[in-house]
């Protein structure tokens, strides 16, 4: 059993969870961050990264309005996708949310320069769950590393 119990004298002489051992916290841990993993994988292959892709009119207006144009609204589309497969691959996950954090940084910068603050808190709150898993994630940089110097 995984989980650390108790007898609690009461009416029905149950076992009652006192504390939960380490490894049950860890695995629900492990399982909740590949969930949000996925999630926001999801949002920036689907949502984000798509109407870019697709030039969808809204993404054309807005890289019209920020004066990018088309090469950069599939650029930034295309690195997207990228962090959004990226999160996906043990390996390269903890790489991928810090460059997908860093391009939220550049999409805070334009939503507060080019639109005035329209919009400027989503990229803020996709800071957030990207660096918690760029932290999390941190130990498959020595890993991805050692993978690059063996092939140079």
């Amino acid at each position: 059993m995984s989980e650390t119990t108790a007898s609690v004298a009461s009416a029905n002489s149950r076992p009652v969870v006192v504390a939960e051992s380490a490894t049950a916290r860890g695995r629900r841990a492990r399982i909740a961050l590949r969930a949000l993993q996925v999630l926001i994988a999801l949002f920036y292959g689907v949502a984000s990264s798509l109407p870019k892709l697709i030039a969808d009119p809204s993404a054309v207006d807005s890289f019209d309005r920020i004066g990018w144009g088309s090469g950069a609204m599939y650029t930034i589309g295309a690195l997207e996708l990228a962090g959004a497969v990226g999160l996906l691959v043990p390996l390269l996950q903890s790489v991928a949310a810090t460059a997908l954090s860093a391009l939220m940084v550049g999409a805070f910068v334009v939503q507060m320069t080019v639109f005035h603050g329209e919009n400027a808190a989503t990229p803020l709150i996709l800071i957030i769950p990207l660096a918690l898993i760029a932290w999390a994630r941190r130990g498959q940089n020595r890993e991805l590393l050692r993978v690059l110097r063996r092939r140079a």
